[in-house]
């Protein structure tokens, strides 16, 4: 009884706190979207800076700063609204799959070849620095995958959720949420204007598995290639659901094995020493000081947990105020971007909110397949040139432009991500260079496999 009290006061709570997080996102998500974007020339390419980068950036700035501090509360309301605005980008990518369907079909092989750059780069690069800087079982956690949401559930099945394979996870997790989507920007920006791969093969790298990450790659790629624009957003997200849907499977059965077995061979002249000394003695193989400090180590694990769930429990807020409240920031910042507001942006942001009700609905009914795999259909062939109406749809929802729904995301989740900093103080600075290393090996080794795949097939 007491915890179903304490849901309904906390969601009611979220419904309360809404509109001045809204105000605040409304705010800065219009400010940097008539800032726009900036260009930095660094001799060896040019780095774009997009409008959503600094939303995250303000956002984030907001959330941290002391001198009027964003409540706990707020932050978690941001959060639940970046689950939902993520729907909302998927619902505006999935009307560029559809056009760009004979290219995706010609590229399939390619797409799925590639997916391999995604699931080697990370365990080839980021797993041997790891091991290098000494982070322990953790290694395994944070460089099996980039870990989003799905590898929180596979470390813990596989391991425990109070094992170091799982803080691993949490570490990756945290530092891709705080930046990644910069980072990705910067290193898409970078490799895009060298100008050696092709756009098609860039926009399946960017594909790592996170809507927000592979907006942000996505955004770089079109500055580079602005003529493929349409193309290179449907490669992104088929490439991204390809991804995010095998990622469960091959993480389970291939990564999390792969990068176990991997870890223990470059550990290997570590642990026969620990064995051998078991086997000589085995009552003096743990002295009072090892003892005292696998104590301790369990009491900053018990610690860590708990400042887990304070900063992740999450808010839920009511579809209606949260689908509300983005449409208003999405039309606010789509209108912008469009130098004023128009029927048809409106007209766009009805028909994606109707794909995303009519996706979730069917997703309850199911139960097993999730909305997003709904709308990215359902999008894709009411968008394709085999539906009837197909020119209509497209006309209006291409009036919305795709990077002013993900300044709203970035903008929301900058204000939700002061919460997670002590998290990554508490992890410590060693996951900051394997999170970039893991990032870019990943993209790299993708899209260099995709460049070479589209070659073979094309």
């Amino acid at each position: 009884m007491s915890t179903s009290t304490e849901t309904a006061r906390t969601d009611k709570a979220g419904t309360r706190l809404t509109l001045p997080i809204a105000a605040l996102a409304f705010v800065i998500a219009l400010a940097v979207q008539f800032i726009g974007q900036a260009k930095i020339d660094l001799g060896i390419g040019a780095i774009i800076i997009f409008p959503m980068v600094w939303g995250l950036i303000l956002g984030l700035l907001v959330s941290i700063q002391k001198f009027k501090p964003l409540g706990l509360d707020l932050q978690r309301v941001a959060a639940a609204l970046v689950g939902v605005a993520v729907l909302l980008l998927v619902a505006r990518l999935a009307f560029n799959i559809g056009p760009s369907l004979p290219s995706l079909i010609k590229a399939g092989p390619a797409l799925l070849l590639q997916e391999v750059g995604h699931l080697l780069g990370t365990i080839v690069l980021a797993l041997p620095l790891a091991v290098l800087l000494r982070m322990g079982k953790a290694t395994v956690g944070a460089t099996f995958s980039l870990d989003r949401e799905p590898s929180f559930a596979m470390v813990s099945e596989k391991y425990g959720p109070d094992s170091d394979q799982y803080r691993g996870v949490l570490a990756m997790y945290v530092f891709g949420t705080l930046f990644g989507a910069i980072f990705i920007t910067l290193l898409t920006s970078l490799v895009a204007n060298w100008k050696i791969f092709d756009p098609l093969a860039l926009a399946m790298g960017a594909g790592v598995g996170s809507g927000s990450m592979m907006a942000a790659s996505a955004a770089s790629i079109i500055a580079a290639y602005p003529g493929d624009q349409e193309a290179i957003l449907g490669m992104a997200a088929v490439s991204n659901l390809i991804t995010t849907i095998l990622g469960v499977y091959v993480g389970i059965y291939i990564a999390l094995p792969v990068a176990d077995r991997f870890y223990k061979l470059l550990t290997r002249n570590k642990e026969p020493q620990k064995v051998a000394a078991g086997t000589a003695a085995a009552p003096q193989t743990r002295t009072a000081a090892e003892v005292e400090q696998d104590e301790v180590q369990a009491e900053e694990n018990r610690r860590f947990r708990e400042e887990v769930a304070k900063s992740s429990a999450a808010i839920k807020l009511p579809l209606w105020l949260s689908l509300s409240v983005l449409t208003v920031l999405g039309i606010g910042t789509a209108s912008v971007a469009a130098k004023g507001l128009s029927l048809s942006v409106i007209a766009g942001y009805g028909i994606m909110l109707a794909l995303v009700l009519v996706s979730l609905f069917l997703a309850k009914v199911t139960r097993k397949i999730s909305a997003i795999v709904f709308i990215t259909t359902i999008g894709a062939y009411i968008s394709s040139p085999w539906f009837f109406g197909a020119g209509v749809l497209n006309e209006a929802v291409k009036t919305v432009d795709f990077l002013s729904i993900a300044t709203v995301m970035l903008t929301l989740a900058g204000l939700s991500l002061g919460k997670d900093i002590p998290l990554l103080r508490n992890i410590g600075w060693k996951i900051i260079p394997v999170g970039l290393v893991a990032i870019t090996a990943s993209f790299i080794l993708s899209t260099v496999i995709a460049e070479f795949a589209l070659g073979l097939w094309h």
